[in-house]
């Protein structure tokens, strides 16, 4: 699953893309939202909730708890706080990587979270980029 989200004048208008394929990169589920007012680094954050959302509502409970779920994302940033290696300074940021924290115990046991450079993330960025066009 590959996320981005992104903001135009940090804060402004925000969108947040989802990528989901399978193994061999064939694509299962795309989806996009725009968010309003916000700042790259809950755009980023709130893609990745995102991605939850969708990711719950393709594929049942029970295959969820089953399926190893690599999240991709190009936010250094969110990584190393979703992993535990940078704290997390801005608190605007603490409710959204509590939430995404809570899913990934309940619903994604088999989560590995990987950094990407921004040219491998192009699908879930170029769909950020048509959220924050449809406002």
């Amino acid at each position: 699953m590959y996320t981005d989200g992104g903001a135009r004048g940090n804060p402004g208008p925000a969108g947040v893309g989802v990528f989901i394929c399978n193994e061999q990169g064939q694509m299962i589920k795309e989806a996009s939202l725009y968010l309003g007012q916000s700042t790259n680094n809950e755009a980023e954050y709130r893609a990745v909730w995102f991605g939850f959302e969708t990711l719950k509502k393709t594929l049942s409970k029970e295959k969820l708890k089953q399926v190893e779920v690599e999240l991709r994302l190009d936010s250094e940033l969110v990584v190393k706080q979703l992993r535990g290696e940078y704290q997390i300074k801005d608190e605007k940021l603490v409710p959204w990587f509590m939430k995404i924290w809570n899913a990934r115990v309940a619903d994604f046991p088999r989560l590995r979270i990987t950094h990407v450079p921004r040219a491998e993330n192009a699908e879930a960025d170029r769909l950020a980029n048509v959220a924050m066009d449809s406002r």
